[in-house]
């Protein structure tokens, strides 16, 4: 099971955006698709997609960009992966006999979907903030 390549570039995103928080100024897209390696053209669909959700606020103009909508302690990852993998709940309707077997496994996936959950409800984006600062000190001693 992994991260899916949209939320990585959502968190991504907005971990770039958290760490420019503390300036105040907008990040524009292009400086945050080179710095982490994400496409442009999905940066913006995903980038609005975080807008419309409250996540981000947009800037026009030459010095335009985005910014982080609130502090990043305020904002839980899971709140943001459910924003962009969305919430549906898988429809039952169509299966004829929940067999036994069936019932395991459904219920084996439900408890990993709750395990996941519960570890991105415990972590905010300063949380990966923090993570990635500790991991940059850690490799910067490496080249000294």
């Amino acid at each position: 099971m992994e991260l899916s390549c949209k939320s990585e570039y959502a968190l991504l995103a907005l971990l770039e955006l958290s760490l420019n928080y503390d300036k105040g100024e907008p990040v524009q897209i292009r400086q945050i698709a080179s710095q982490q390696n994400i496409p442009d053209r999905y940066l913006e669909q995903l980038l609005a997609t975080l807008r419309r959700a409250g996540f981000v606020k947009s800037q026009r103009g030459a010095k335009g960009g985005y910014l982080l909508a609130q502090a990043p302690w305020n904002v839980l990852l899971l709140d943001i992966v459910n924003c962009i993998e969305g919430l549906e709940k898988k429809d039952n309707a169509g299966d004829a006999v929940l067999t036994t077997e069936r019932q395991v496994v459904r219920g084996l996936w439900q408890s990993v979907q709750a395990a996941a959950q519960e570890v991105l409800s415990a972590h905010t984006l300063q949380d990966l903030v923090e993570q990635r600062n500790a991991k940059h000190q850690v490799d910067l001693m490496y080249y000294i």
